[in-house]
């Protein structure tokens, strides 16, 4: 993995604090951590449409009430957006209906969070999920470890849907220090049988409190081994929170980035970044 290039590929207007984002056909679906709406933006005439996730949804919603949807990952028809489960509001999974455009299923994940926290030795105060993949016999859902106790943890989910039974795994991985601040997953996308991630070093102990951007890397994971085979850091400055996959061929990968500007500003900055696979 030797080469690497970032830049900007769209502006949209519309979102902002985007957290999570999804690419099929023509259209980026986007999820925001304090907007209770999904968006999709057809790249090729620039229209952004909303679709609404909670009951009376706002755009910029106080961080004490926030939904805090920080994950999107899709299989066949159906995304999945979930909360981050870092407070008690925010232990939502929402299915959503890509050919129908509307919401579906609110799950109440709670129980599972809490099963997720004693499996994986997780004090509520350090949960705080960032990324979620299924391919629709398996999730694997990624705490974010920018607690105290730094946490960065994979569980893998071996079930069709989370409410059926399931074997659970987990492994915790020590993510490279950038500035002296040990980086944390922010989410995560599966490409044949390995997973590439992101990581952002924000100098903070809180799961809840933001702090100063010291800049984001990406990492792969092999499925076989469940270990990193490598890590890049991509910048200096962003908080990259989104992942997902733009175009692939055996010489490059191309994904596309979303970033959390930790502001109340409806505009994100879409980035797409290509790894050279040679």
């Amino acid at each position: 993995m030797k080469q690497f290039t970032l830049e900007l590929f769209t502006t949209i207007i519309g979102i902002g604090s985007a957290s999570g984002l999804f690419y099929q056909g023509n259209a980026l679906y986007l999820i925001g951590d304090n907007s209770g709406f999904l968006y999709e933006y057809n790249i090729a005439n620039t229209v952004l449409n909303k679709y609404p996730l909670l009951e009376n949804p706002s755009q910029n919603m106080l961080k004490k009430d926030k939904a805090d949807f920080e994950s999107i990952t899709h299989f066949q028809d159906t995304l999945y957006v979930f909360g981050s489960g870092s407070t008690a509001k925010r232990n939502a999974m929402i299915e959503f209906d890509l050919k129908q455009k509307k919401k579906t299923t609110t799950n109440n994940l709670v129980d599972l969070y809490a099963v997720m926290q004693s499996f994986g030795n997780i004090k509520p105060e350090d949960f705080n999920l960032e990324g979620a993949i299924y391919d629709g016999e398996n999730w694997y859902l990624f705490n974010r470890g920018n607690g105290i106790s730094n946490k960065n943890t994979l569980f893998s989910f071996h079930a069709k849907k989370l409410s059926d039974e399931f074997s659970l795994m987990s492994n915790d991985y020590k993510l490279p220090k950038i500035k002296g601040v040990r980086s944390s997953f922010t989410d995560a996308a599966l490409v044949n049988d390995k997973i590439y991630f992101l990581a952002t070093a924000e100098n903070t102990q809180s799961t809840y409190d933001d702090g100063e951007v010291l800049g984001s890397l990406i990492g792969r994971i092999d499925l076989e081994t469940m270990k990193i085979d490598f890590t890049k850091k991509i910048s200096n400055s962003h908080k990259f929170e989104g992942i997902t996959v733009f175009k692939n061929s055996k010489e490059k990968i191309e994904f596309l980035l979303c970033e959390d500007n930790d502001t109340d500003t409806l505009e994100s900055s879409i980035y797409k970044l290509s790894l050279d696979l040679k």
